[in-house]
């Protein structure tokens, strides 16, 4: 398809069909690098692509060190796609997508 000049509408049309769930990765405070947000394209409005957050970090202070403090929330929407998910033998808590911040217990393991 190289040399093609197709209308930027139908690129744009084509790229939010062809693409579900975007993982942003973004450098925080301090440095590190982190998960920004897990967010959902919902199609075209216009020339415009809809997206929709299903799960965010919030960033709430900063550390002693000078590290971003904060935490992962569910934005309390559930996705399009998340029957194409389930289909693929992919299991969530029923609660999943509720919005609340998602906090992690001592041994590591992320809470549900």
């Amino acid at each position: 398809m190289a040399g093609l000049n197709f209308p930027i509408h139908a690129i744009r049309e084509q790229i939010s069909s062809a693409i579900n769930l975007l993982v942003q990765v973004g450098r925080i405070t301090g440095g590190r690098r982190k998960i920004r947000s897990i967010t959902e394209i919902t199609g075209m409005e216009g020339d415009a692509v809809c997206m929709q957050d299903i799960f965010r970090f919030k960033q709430t202070g900063v550390d002693a060190e000078g590290h971003a403090m904060g935490h992962f929330e569910a934005c309390g929407v559930r996705p399009h796609c998340l029957e194409r998910i389930l289909s693929e033998g992919i299991q969530f808590p029923q609660d999943a997508f509720r919005a609340r911040p998602l906090t992690q217990p001592q041994n590591g393991q992320p809470t549900r």
